[in-house]
């Protein structure tokens, strides 16, 4: 299969497309600087150079593709649209990359007890996002709607992933941001109590499910990516730990805010994000083989190969 990857330089893409290369499948990826293209190469990766900007980019690499994955920014509508136009009619795959801080509440750090589905964040659910988190959500309709102009859309929607990256990139988001902040100040730090909870993935169960989805996910189906969940102080005593830094202590929205910036802190690691991962399950047999991130940080935060 002729695969096109958007983020193929990136984490969860890179990810993606160095376990489709090792398939045996022909992959090409979206790269903005001659340098990232050729790191692909050597991985064995066709690039395309462009940016999600470029929309005549996309159309090519799409039109010559027999399935397109799109994970680069969830929150880049003029790429998915473009995307979804260069796929219309076609029954091709279109696999967008979603996260699940949509479903995350201003809790700065206090816990909560609601959990979500796929089916309560369905079109024509009475569930409704926080106000900086609508304008992803309409992206993944977007998205999952293609599937009524002849694409075969599907939305994954990632949790808190942990683990070494595959590909060019090798850290994630989260857990990074908490242990850069510790190892330069010396101090592991969660916002408010830490009491917020995440769902959270390990990045070879993230590429299990891709892998599955691109070969038999239906057209516009939505799947929540997770296996486990943990709170934010439990995360951060085990950065802590695994540091050498002491007890982790509490830190202030305003102080997070400025070492962060105001969406990772309030919605990236100071917010509640706990969801099921139903349908890839039920629909597509994915078995998740990592359960717990705090168990990954105390054992392999520090290891240098992948996994």
């Amino acid at each position: 299969m002729r695969v096109f990857v958007t983020g193929a330089s990136g984490y969860i893409g890179g990810s993606v497309a160095a376990r489709l290369v090792e398939a045996g499948h022909e992959v090409t990826g979206l790269v903005r600087t001659a340098e990232k293209a050729d790191a692909l190469r050597e991985r064995g990766i066709a690039p395309v150079l462009g940016g999600l900007d470029d929309r005549d980019a996309l159309t090519l690499a799409a039109d010559g593709a027999d399935a397109v994955i799109n994970a680069a920014d969830s929150d880049h509508r003029g790429a998915a649209e473009a995307l979804v136009d260069a796929l219309a009619g076609t029954g091709k795959a279109l696999l967008h990359t979603s996260g699940s801080s949509i479903v995350g509440d201003d809790a700065r750090g206090e816990a909560s007890d609601r959990t979500f589905t796929e089916a309560d964040v369905a079109p024509g659910s009475p569930w409704q996002p926080e106000p900086d988190k609508a304008p992803r959500v309409a992206i993944d309709r977007l998205v999952l709607a293609a599937s009524e102009r002849g694409v075969r859309s599907v939305v994954l929607c990632n949790t808190l992933i942990y683990g070494h990256g595959h590909g060019i990139a090798r850290d994630s988001v989260q857990v990074p941001r908490l242990v850069q902040q510790a190892r330069r100040s010396g101090v592991a730090r969660h916002i408010g109590p830490g009491r917020n909870i995440w769902s959270t993935v390990h990045i070879d169960d993230v590429v299990d499910l891709y892998t599955r989805a691109l070969e038999a996910a239906a057209p516009g189906s939505f799947h929540f990516v997770e296996n486990g969940e943990a709170s934010f102080a439990e995360i951060v005593q085990a950065i802590a730990d695994t540091l050498g830094l002491g007890t982790a202590q509490p830190w202030d929205i305003d102080s997070a805010i400025e070492e962060w910036g105001y969406e990772a802190a309030v919605y990236a690691l100071g917010s509640n994000s706990r969801v099921r991962g139903v349908a890839p399950r039920e629909q597509l047999g994915w078995k998740p083989q990592h359960d717990s991130v705090t168990d990954w940080i105390r054992r392999r935060l520090t290891a240098t190969e992948a996994g």
